[in-house]
């Protein structure tokens, strides 16, 4: 399916010194992740917000990307840069083939002045005029209004500026400014923030729009469930129930579990094969990740927080399994876990799941401290198998039945707890039997060479 990245991380152009011209660095960085394999970049939030200082999730004018000065700032661009910059970084992507995809937050508006609401007799925030001229708005575009007193979630902060999505005006400002994105800015789709704050209908009615440029955009949702991913399972079927265009979700539920691999050395292996999560269900309409900008950023909604120790066990997970999986740009690039030119870093797992990675999956076995994952293969990708090891005292294997018969197996990529040793090539025999290592609290992956 390929591989995302997530092009960005919490103050991220203060921490690489690049304020107002993030967009710029990550330019750069684009022949560099063609190479690695990866095939679609998340941004974030890309229009003008309340403040100059803001990763974009507090938006005023949705139709400023860093061209007008607005009554709140001293400056045209946003933090990340100029129009002209973010529309040359689309260009950039393009060139070498990698989809780009906006972070569309579309729950909330902030950053207007203050008017009367006559349905509550009060004082908001509600009245937008904004230096584009588009998409002006009122109380009227929020809740509660006469189109609907309130839609069943308010993000946190927002409760006055929440929109009203079946206000028509709204509605139809909202599909132009996802036109808009698509056909003359030229992203390829939309990263759905906080999909709790409106009906799913909204979503659909984007993802099945009839862009002239491209039909067919994708789509992700964030919805935060991580205890009960019926919720999300749920919110799949609502969206994409005769849905010529289906949209996908982050799996929350599996990035739990991998939190909890990465930090209790007691954690059983059994829990990422016997329960009901996304990824298992519905692995063409979930995207799996390990770290995001929420999750390494206080949140108030959120109890999971940063995985700051063995994370390359959950990325050698999401990057063997089936799924879209979302690479972080911190880890990948700030903490020095790509690890380019070595087969124990981020890099060569997204190469090997560009290259094997295809297929259906089957957990060939399973125990507290032992798991082992064949993928079958489909087409040009030949299949890989997985071992993981949850011991701290040795490495740790079985001998099983896989697809191959009289096959040998190199390792594409390992990693271990003190432990650089190299996984050695195994051969299959006539019944397709092998032993599969893994270095102690680490990983091996292994590939047919065929």
């Amino acid at each position: 399916m390929g591989t995302i990245c997530q092009g960005f991380f919490g103050d991220c152009p203060k921490v690489n010194n690049q304020e107002y011209n993030w967009w710029n660095h990550v330019k750069q960085h684009i022949p560099q992740l063609k190479q690695d394999g990866f095939t679609a970049l998340w941004l974030p939030p890309a229009c003008k917000a309340q403040d100059v200082v803001s990763m974009g999730y507090n938006p005023m004018d949705y139709f400023d990307l860093g061209e007008f000065k607005q009554r709140y700032h001293n400056r045209e661009e946003t933090w990340f840069g100029s129009k002209k910059d973010l529309c040359e970084l689309i260009c950039e992507a393009h060139k070498y083939g990698i989809q780009v995809l906006a972070d569309l937050v579309i729950n909330h508006s902030s950053g207007g002045e203050e008017e009367l609401n006559p349905y509550t007799n009060e004082m908001g925030y509600t009245k937008f005029s904004p230096a584009s001229e588009k998409f002006q708005r009122n109380y009227e575009c929020f809740h509660p209004s006469k189109y609907e007193t309130f839609d069943g979630y308010t993000f946190e902060g927002y409760s006055e500026t929440d929109l009203c999505h079946r206000n028509p005006c709204v509605y139809k400002e909202i599909l132009e400014y996802c036109r808009w994105l698509i056909e003359e800015i030229g992203f390829d789709g939309f990263r759905f923030d906080c999909v709790k704050g409106y009906g799913g209908w909204l979503i659909k009615s984007i993802q099945e729009y009839k862009y002239i440029k491209n039909q067919k955009i994708f789509g992700i949702g964030e919805l935060w469930e991580d205890k009960y991913n019926q919720t999300i399972e749920n919110w799949l079927n609502e969206v994409n129930n005769y849905n010529d265009n289906p949209v996908s979700a982050f799996d929350f539920g599996l990035r739990a579990k991998l939190r909890r691999l990465c930090l209790e050395k007691q954690f059983s292996l059994r829990e990422l094969a016997n329960w009901n999560n996304t990824l298992l269900n519905r692995p063409f309409e979930c995207v799996t990740f390990v770290e995001n900008h929420d999750t390494c950023t206080p949140h108030p909604d959120i109890d999971n927080k940063e995985i700051f120790t063995d994370k390359m066990l959950a990325y050698s997970f999401i990057l063997t399994h089936q799924g879209y999986p979302c690479i972080f740009w911190q880890d990948y690039f700030n903490f020095g876990l790509a690890q380019n030119g070595y087969k124990s870093g981020i890099s060569a797992l997204v190469k090997l799941h560009e290259e094997y990675a295809g297929g259906k999956s089957d957990i060939l076995y399973v125990d507290d401290n032992l798991y082992i994952l064949q993928r079958r293969g489909y087409q040009s990708q030949k299949g890989l198998i997985y071992v993981l090891n949850n011991r701290e005292d040795g490495w740790n294997g079985k001998c099983i039945q896989t697809q191959w018969r009289n096959t040998n197996f190199v390792s594409k990529a390992w990693r271990g707890e003190n432990n650089l040793d190299m996984p050695q090539s195994i051969s299959t025999n006539n019944e397709c039997y092998g032993e599969f290592w893994a270095p102690p609290r680490g990983y091996a992956v292994y590939v047919p060479n065929i």
